[in-house]
């Protein structure tokens, strides 16, 4: 005879940490920014144009990195003139120095699937530290077997003393606050597993 209290209920298995080399997927992620702009209102938009990639160690996550690198001509504010403004030689000056790059420098925090990073931001002549707070979304069991995360958090300054030049802050304009103290990212990724050998 049948006894319920002698059902064994089988439940699956929670899904494996993230781990490997996971590449952004532009079509499915974003990169906005906050800045500045007149040292009074702030400007909203986006970055269209990015790559990057994940090194994610899900048994020992002090070994994860992050790699990010942005167009700074591809802001989008919903304004022409705006975007010309953000992508002139007086802000981004896009024309001169057209990329912009994170590359992260180690691991400060991980846990309750969150990930908190410090790192450099190199924008326009000069490497700025800064700290990079990503949380997991939760991840579906389809999401999972294709390899695929997903992760969103905000990328923001590390006070440091002025002047150019790694660990310094680059000045939009003489006189002006360092650029890196006027922008804020934030960032909403989904990248895919690749396949050994496939990583760039």
């Amino acid at each position: 005879m049948f006894h319920p209290d002698e059902a064994t209920v089988s439940r699956p298995a929670p899904p494996e940490e993230p781990t490997g080399v996971y590449l952004i997927d532009p079509v499915r992620s974003s990169i906005g920014f906050s800045a500045r702009h007149a040292m009074s209102a702030h400007v909203r938009g986006n970055f269209t144009v990015f790559e990057g990639l994940l090194k994610l160690d899900g048994v020992r996550p002090a070994r994860s990195e992050a790699y990010l690198s942005v167009q700074t001509g591809s802001v989008d504010t919903g304004c022409p003139e705006r975007d010309a403004r953000v992508t002139g030689p007086e802000f981004l000056d896009s024309a001169t120095f057209p990329l912009m790059s994170f590359r992260s420098a180690g691991v400060l925090g991980a846990g309750d699937d969150r990930l908190h990073l410090a790192g450099y931001l190199r924008i326009k002549d000069a490497e700025l530290p800064v700290h990079l707070d990503l949380a997991f979304r939760a991840p579906s069991r389809a999401a999972c077997a294709r390899g695929r995360v997903g992760l969103e958090g905000t990328l923001t300054p590390r006070r440091v003393g002025p002047g150019p030049g790694p660990g310094g802050n680059a000045a939009p304009r003489p006189g002006g606050p360092p650029i890196g103290d006027m922008m804020r990212l934030t960032i909403d990724i989904s990248a895919v597993r690749t396949r050994p050998g496939q990583s760039r």
